[in-house]
This record gives C-alpha cells, sequence and structure tokens, in this order.
C-alpha cells in the first residue's frame, strides 16, 4: 500500500506534486501548531508596510481545518490539477505554472478591490485564504477544456463536464457550505478561459502569453504523457464514466 502511494505520488507532474506537497505540508502543519495561521493569512496592510511578502503565497497554501472538505480539496488538487498539467498543458509547464500565477493573481486582485466597494467590502474582508478558490479554478478551466465528458452525480442524474461546476456549488449549498469563494474561483478561471482560449480565436493575439522568464525555469521539462487511467474518476461525489 505505501509502495503503491509512494509511486503515484512519484509520477505526478511538477507542479501538481509541488503544490500538494506545499498545501499539506502547510495545512498539517497548523493542525498540528507548528505554524501559525495568523502568519499565513492574506493581510495587505501587513503586506504593503511590514513587507510580509510571503502572505500572498501562504493563503493559497492553507486549507483551514483538516476534515472532509479538506480532502475533498486535496482530491481536486490531486484530480484536476494533475489531469490539466498532464493533458491540457503537456508538455507546457511554463504556461500551466502561468496560468496558476494569473489565477492567484487575479483572486488577489478581487479581494482588494472588493474591499474598498460600500456595501460588500465586509464581505471581501473577511476572505483570508484563497486556496479554496485557485483549486475551485483549476476545476472550472478543466470543465471547460473537456465539455463533452459524460459524468454522474451519485448515480441520480448524469450531466457534461461543462456543468461540473455549478453542480458542485449546488451541492455546497445543499450541504450549507458557503460558495462565495468558490465563486471567485469560477471568475478567475473564466477570465482565464476567456483571455487563453476565447479572445485568441476571435482576434489572432493571445494577451496572456507566458513570460520568456517563466519559460526558460522550465526548458528542461520531459514531456509526461498522459494515461488513460486518468479519465476514470471525478470529484466526490462526481465520476466520469466516458466521453462522447
Amino acid at each position: 500500500m505505501a509502495q503503491a502511494v509512494e509511486e503515484w505520488y512519484k509520477q505526478m507532474p511538477i507542479i501538481t506534486r509541488s503544490y500538494l506537497t506545499a498545501a499539506v505540508v502547510t495545512t498539517v502543519g497548523c493542525s498540528l501548531e507548528i505554524i501559525s495561521p495568523y502568519h499565513l493569512y492574506l493581510n495587505p496592510m501587513l503586506v504593503v508596510k511590514q513587507y510580509e511578502i510571503w502572505r500572498l503565497i501562504t493563503n493559497f497554501l492553507y486549507f483551514r481545518k483538516m476534515d472532509l472538505d479538506f480532502l475533498f480539496h486535496m482530491f481536486f488538487l490531486a484530480r484536476y490539477c494533475k489531469l490539466l498539467e498532464e493533458n491540457s498543458f503537456r508538455g507546457r509547464t511554463a504556461d500551466f505554472f502561468y496560468m496558476l500565477l494569473f489565477g492567484a493573481t487575479v483572486l488577489t486582485g478581487i479581494v482588494l478591490i472588493g474591499g474598498m466597494i460600500p456595501y460588500v467590502s465586509q464581505k471581501f474582508a473577511n476572505i483570508f485564504f484563497l486556496s479554496s478558490s485557485l483549486s475551485f479554478m483549476m476545476v472550472y478551466v478543466w470543465s471547460r477544456h473537456n465539455p463533452l465528458i459524460h459524468m454522474s452525480f451519485l448515480g441520480l442524474f448524469t450531466f457534461r463536464a461543462a456543468h461540473l461546476p455549478w453542480v458542485l456549488l449546488v451541492f455546497s449549498i445543499l450541504v450549507g457550505t458557503s460558495t462565495w469563494v468558490d465563486l471567485l474561483g469560477v471568475i478567475a478561471g473564466h477570465a482565464y478561459y476567456y483571455l487563453e482560449d476565447v479572445y485568441p480565436r476571435m482576434t489572432g493575439r493571445r494577451p496572456l502569453k507566458t513570460p520568456s522568464f517563466i519559460k526558460a525555469l522550465f526548458a528542461d521539462d520531459n514531456v509526461v504523457v498522459a494515461r488513460p487511467g486518468n479519465a476514470q474518476f471525478a470529484a466526490p461525489p462526481v465520476q466520469e464514466p466516458h466521453q462522447d
């Protein structure tokens, strides 16, 4: 069993493995009180005045307490982050990293700007961690890249992958979980999808072209070939039987 888990972990592409490892280590460290969440959460004032720049990164690594919601989000990371990196971004590790960087920047910008808008500022002021939003962004981008895959919800009804984010949002509402941070992930994901996939087809221009210095960081990466077994399961409680 341990050897199988180790092999599964080693087969993950570099970005997925790095992000999953950082998220698990950070969340476990906070649960064991080795790390304090107060040193990790997004606080613009501390970033600007105290130069605590690391908060711009660490707020994407902590997934709150270790419960069922944490397990779901770890599955999202291991599943959809891996699928994106192995399939849609196969051989384009730099582009995948840039997608995550773009998503993190958009999410941070939304929270900062939203915190200055009357009537909704308090709503945004209560958002301290954007890790769930970033993972939901990956689910959204994957669903747009694979819209025709048929999926099943607890065997009760089937739907196409294009509707996966909305099914998960409805499920969150039914179980009483806040969907606010997930909606931010949808916004960031759609912004990326439009600028990277839709806008270039309309105009012939690609505004999200990965900078050369980021490409240089991953210049020696090997191409990762996706395995057929990757398409067997979706996020709980969703399953993927087949594709048209």
